[in-house]
């Protein structure tokens, strides 16, 4: 199963990578910082991209201004 996790800084989501748990405690000097777990097609659940916000529960996506 592929799994996909989110690098975190400072409330804002910076990487986001393919990867399992394992081989990230396996590698922490690869994997240093923040990282939560995010899903694709799960209900209830957002799936982070670059610059979205963690709200310690699920990501935020960033609100978009029309001009």
């Amino acid at each position: 199963m592929t799994t996909y996790f989110a690098q975190v800084t400072d409330g804002i989501v910076t990487d986001v990578r393919v990867v399992t748990a394992e081989f990230m405690a396996a590698n922490p000097d690869r994997y240093q910082g923040e990282w939560h777990e995010t899903f694709i097609g799960v209900e209830g659940k957002t799936y982070a991209g670059i610059g979205y916000t963690w709200d310690g529960t699920d990501f935020v996506a960033p609100i978009v201004e029309e001009q």
